[in-house]
């Protein structure tokens, strides 16, 4: 009798985006994040997850923020350095401070939750090297304020168990991650009237609709369909694809005011 074949492990890709306070993930504030799971070989969606994050204050982090000075007294209270949520930054996003306050979950609960999210996505009999990677826009703004996250969580040590990546000269785990800015430009730079590669061009390039920019929900589909229509033509033969289509990920608006 035949034995029968084990069904092929499905590779699965994280999509990330984060809005924050900044752009320096040692003293920034994440303020939204969005991450979607994606099964690479039709790229359908087949989970996601996004939340506002509640204020929050900074945390000593072992080789990356300054010790705090030593008390003078055990009755002394240890000042509070509240993380940076830059007036400029705020804007961008279309995230207020109240919308924070009102709609943000703790850090710690909301960086549990990612953990949970990565372990659902994906299958316990998936082999080392085809556990799942990350993908994102710039995605190595994105790593570093999940870096942040996990660390502020106390689970930095939960993300080698779950990515695909290596660990650098410092000992410090780096997620494998794809970033949409060098595949746009490893497709498109021959082109001589691309001279931009931000979401929202690429986006027009491909014709991949964008409703809501710099909402992280929104930005995440939207990197999501620039690989998958890169990935259509790389699949492609002759310029003909073959096999069937991939799926195009659909965000509903999540804001009741948007800036496009």
């Amino acid at each position: 009798m035949t034995a029968l074949k084990e069904e092929p492990a499905i590779l699965v890709a994280f999509t990330l985006d984060f809005e924050t306070g900044g752009l320096k993930c040692q003293t920034a504030a994440c303020t939204q994040i969005s991450i979607h799971a994606t099964r690479l070989d039709t790229f359908e969606r087949i989970d996601s997850y996004t939340r506002y994050i509640y204020p929050y204050s900074q945390k000593e982090v072992k080789g990356v923020t300054a010790k705090r000075k030593v008390l003078k007294s055990k009755h002394d209270e240890p000042e509070e350095k509240p993380m940076d949520y830059e007036e400029k930054a705020l804007t961008y996003s279309a995230i207020t401070m109240d919308m924070l306050y009102n709609m943000g979950e703790n850090i710690e609960d909301v960086a549990a939750e990612i953990i949970a999210f990565m372990q659902r996505n994906t299958s316990p009999k998936t082999p080392k090297n085809m556990k799942p990677f990350l993908i994102g826009q710039n995605i190595g703004f994105d790593t570093g304020f999940l870096q942040q996250m996990m660390a502020y969580a106390g689970l930095t040590g939960e993300l080698p168990k779950l990515l695909r990546g290596y660990t650098d000269f410092y000992g410090n785990f780096q997620p494998l991650a794809l970033d949409t800015i060098v595949l746009g430009q490893l497709a498109m730079c021959h082109l001589p009237d691309v001279n931009s590669y931000k979401l929202e061009i690429m986006c027009e390039r491909l014709g991949i609709e964008l409703d809501d920019a710099h909402d992280a929900d929104a930005d995440v589909s939207a990197t999501t369909n620039i690989v998958s229509a890169l990935t259509q033509r790389l699949r492609s033969e002759g310029g003909v694809m073959t096999g069937e289509s991939l799926a195009i990920s659909k965000t509903e608006k999540s804001r009741k005011h948007f800036k496009i």
